[in-house]
């Protein structure tokens, strides 16, 4: 630098939110020079009931943004090489081998949310990780964006970052469509240590009833099993009875190992949600703000993408970000990449989930519909297929 020349002052970033994909958007963009600093309303970052399954285009955005993570995450895990479908009775009626990792070159690798949630975090300075801190507001300017917490001190940005989930703060100032739509089925899940009844090794089930039930169970590495359970219920449907109680009753008489496994499971580890997702929108930005994840574009779990689709947001908004000297220009660019891809995956959630969307809406970009419901193995192409080094 020449004498009497100054640095250009390095960007700053709120990110609203320390789930899977706040973590990952703060990783990426601090790899990029932005300071980013997470603001998280849990009073701790805590273990979550959960398991999820990574496929071949979240794991390569992951080892994109953070090389040698992929090795990592598949010593935690474990890979899905078989997924076999029963009766509630315990048929079996049907086994199928999967070929995802021969077809590209990342397997189906399932692991504990938790795991995963303290290896993204192992990978940021402890200080940029805010917790017990929740944000009610945020106003901007031509020049920044000031962010409001309950129970802490303003905080000054550049940029902005909803990553705070489906029910998302920043999404409702933002563009105040309300609360998630109830999808008209209660879950169930949990992560326990297993003991007599270990889950078939690199293999998932799932278990089927005639009435719109379902129990999928696997194995998310380090001794564990992960069940996890769905079923038909009325929308704003009330019950003082436990979850774990409740969830007994729905799947009673289910062939083994479902009763082992619900009487092993502690009722404190038990995580009981109402499925719900977001109808999709032509625009997450406006001005400095932008949204990311399930605030974005929550989805139906139907074909487990919501963290994977997380993943390929943080890349391609930090590399835009990169690209672009205006962040107004950089969070359109980030729009016009991503809202087509995740409508389409929001879309063929909702039909396989027999969820209906209005395949006419406004809200959904030209051509969604007919790439949402192409064939399995041409849909697979294009989802698995992602290219994350367009983004590097």
């Amino acid at each position: 630098m020449s004498p009497g020349t100054q640095a250009t002052p390095k960007r700053t970033a709120v990110i609203a939110g320390a789930g899977l994909g706040g973590l990952v958007a703060a990783i990426a963009l601090r790899k990029q020079g932005v300071d980013a600093h997470i603001y998280e309303k849990a009073r701790e970052l805590r273990p979550v009931g959960a398991g999820l399954s990574l496929s071949p285009n979240g794991l390569n955005t992951l080892e994109t943004i953070i090389p040698g993570i992929a090795g990592t995450l598949k010593a935690l895990g474990s890979e899905t090489h078989k997924v076999s479908v029963r009766k509630s009775t315990g048929e079996l009626l049907a086994t199928d081998q999967t070929t995802i990792k021969q077809r590209y070159n990342q397997p189906l690798l399932n692991i504990r949310w938790s795991s995963l949630q303290e290896t993204l975090a192992s990978h940021l300075p402890p200080e940029t990780i805010h917790l017990n801190t929740r944000l009610i507001g945020f106003h901007q300017n031509h020049s920044n964006v000031e962010v409001h917490f309950e129970n802490g001190p303003s905080a000054t940005a550049d940029l902005l970052i909803g990553a705070d989930g489906i029910g998302s703060a920043v999404r409702e100032s933002l563009i105040g469509d309300g609360p998630p739509r109830y999808a008209g089925r209660m879950s169930w899940r949990a992560v326990i240590k297993y003991q007599d009844h270990p889950p078939p090794a690199n293999e998932a089930t799932i278990i089927t009833g005639p009435d719109g039930k379902a129990f999928t169970l696997f194995d998310p590495g380090g001794g564990f099993i992960f069940w996890s359970a769905a079923a038909l219920s009325p929308e704003g449907s009330a019950t003082n009875t436990p979850p774990k109680q409740r969830v007994q009753q729905t799947f009673s008489g289910w062939a083994s190992p479902i009763a082992a496994l619900l009487e092993a499971t502690p009722s404190e580890d038990i995580v009981e949600r109402p499925i719900c997702d977001r109808l999709p929108v032509t625009s997450w930005s406006q001005g400095r703000v932008t949204l990311l994840g399930d605030a974005a574009h929550a989805m139906v779990p139907t074909l487990g993408q919501g963290a994977n689709m997380a993943f390929e947001d943080a890349l391609e908004l930090a590399h835009f970000l990169q690209q672009t000297p205006g962040i107004e220009t950089a969070l359109t660019r980030y729009d016009t990449s991503r809202i087509y891809r995740t409508q389409i995956i929001q879309a063929r959630s909702a039909v396989q989930g027999s969820r209906s969307y209005e395949p006419d809406a406004e809200t959904f970009l030209r051509g969604v519909t007919e790439r949402a419901t192409g064939s399995q193995a041409e849909f697979e192409d294009w989802l698995y297929g992602y290219d994350p080094s367009a983004f590097a």
